[in-house]
């Protein structure tokens, strides 16, 4: 007996069509607000669930909040498969959020991230992670990940770009890996809306907000985002000819590393140029002082400014050997009590430094580290950074070569004279064996 047919009534538009045609095992859409991605993401799951012949096979459509994840995705679901209900094909558990196929036993179930425990221990076949920059990164690499490998299981990450978060480093992560594959989507691509209303839109947004929302800008600064994509991109292309700065002061930034994970960081600055760092991984205070010491020989800074809250052993061994160091507080006291404290100057004395024209080198990791912090206000109204924890709960990492570079603004500095750098370099300590002028024969 012939099976009969049943239309969902889905019609896919081209963009739409593209993005189910992509066979990427983790796929990353970027997608303008109001294009039609939830649509697109309860589809992919109905879709897996319908053709699948695995055993008890379960997938997922995951929001930062269950209640966002009822409303926006419930409703449309069960809407959705009303020709499936007509004909008993699927049941609807409402206190689950889940509906179960007949045929196979596939079941599709909505999450919400704020409860990330209920998915432990859950093997998935398939999951959609929507509006992806608000969803806790430890919910993605603990949580998730892991259960979709049982099976191989896929999963489909969408969102409009909002930052520097586990959003955008998975979409540009994607374009490195042989599995993974992501695609971006603006409103003059989808068709979702009218010409006249885009146009209304671009005239009332600003620029900047517009960019984000509605042409899926990843380097379009949010509201709070202290330094820009696109003015850290900016100064990745500048190029200053060394007698434009070899007048100015030479500075050296030193972040010692917090945890295991972190980096220790060396950051040579003179005037609007930041040299290549010095990136280290495991090494102890001892060894980094050593490495602080050398730096200082060979360059010869005018000031070396060290984070005093992890560095007090780099900074006891750079004194024990005749190294005029200043240590910083990133908590201390700001010099303008416009900020709330040291941290927050230093990095505001950076972004400013950057929209003047300072040059960079071009990292990924640093441009990242400097992109990454947003600022809000205090009660009392002063300008306060985003603190590392906080930077580490939304997935990224601790932006060690930032604040080695931001600790080149610790202070205002005066360039040696040539008397001055011709004292220093007959006063250093050198090794045994080493020629010094001043030694007695």
């Amino acid at each position: 007996m012939p099976q009969k047919q049943i239309s969902l009534a889905y019609y896919p538009r081209e963009w739409q069509a593209d993005c189910h045609k992509r066979k990427a095992r983790f796929r990353v859409l970027a997608l303008h607000r109001r294009a039609g991605k939830t649509e697109l993401a309860l589809m992919e799951l109905i879709d897996a669930a319908l053709k699948t012949t695995a055993d008890l096979a379960y997938y997922v459509y995951l929001a930062p909040f269950l209640k966002q994840a009822k409303t926006i995705a419930w409703a449309r679901l069960k809407q959705r498969l009303v020709p499936l209900l007509n004909v008993n094909a699927v049941t609807v558990n409402e206190s689950e959020l889940s509906i179960k196929l007949a045929h196979n036993g596939a079941v599709i179930r909505i999450f919400g991230g704020d409860n990330p425990d209920a998915l432990r221990g859950v093997r998935l076949d398939g999951v959609v992670i929507d509006e992806v920059a608000q969803i806790k990164p430890e919910v993605w690499q603990d949580i998730i990940q892991p259960a979709l490998s049982d099976r191989k299981g896929w999963a489909l990450f969408i969102g409009t770009p909002s930052g520097v978060n586990l959003f955008s480093e998975l979409f540009f992560r994607a374009k490195t890996l042989p599995d993974w594959g992501s695609a971006l989507y603006t409103v003059y691509d989808t068709d979702a809306l009218d010409t006249d209303e885009i146009a209304r839109l671009r005239r009332d947004m600003s620029e900047t907000s517009f960019s984000r929302e509605y042409l899926c800008d990843f380097s379009a600064a949010g509201e709070d985002q202290l330094i820009s994509l696109s003015d850290v991109q900016a100064a990745t292309q500048r190029h200053y000819a060394i007698t434009e700065y070899q007048w100015a002061p030479r500075i050296l930034g030193v972040d010692p590393a917090r945890f295991g994970d972190d980096r220790s960081v060396i950051f040579p600055r003179q005037g609007m140029v930041a040299f290549p760092p010095i990136v280290l991984r495991g090494v102890d205070n001892m060894d980094l002082a050593s490495r602080v010491a050398a730096k200082i020989a060979e360059w010869q800074p005018d000031a070396v400014f060290v984070d005093a809250g992890n560095g007090s052993g780099v900074i006891d061994r750079l004194r024990q050997l005749k190294h005029e160091v200043t240590e910083v507080w990133f908590g201390g006291r700001p010099i303008d009590e416009a900020y709330k404290d040291k941290r927050t100057e230093m990095w505001c004395g950076l972004a400013e430094w950057i929209k003047l024209g300072g040059a960079i080198p071009d990292d990924v990791a640093l441009k990242q580290d400097l992109a990454a912090p947003t600022y809000a206000f205090t009660q009392t109204g002063k300008r306060v950074l985003e603190s590392k924890d906080d930077l580490k709960a939304r997935g990224l990492p601790s932006p060690d070569l930032g604040d080695a570079l931001a600790l080149t603004f610790a202070a205002p500095v005066a360039a040696k004279t040539r008397f001055e750098r011709q004292r220093d370099e007959l006063a250093r300590p050198r090794s045994r064996g080493e020629y010094n002028p001043l030694d007695m024969v």
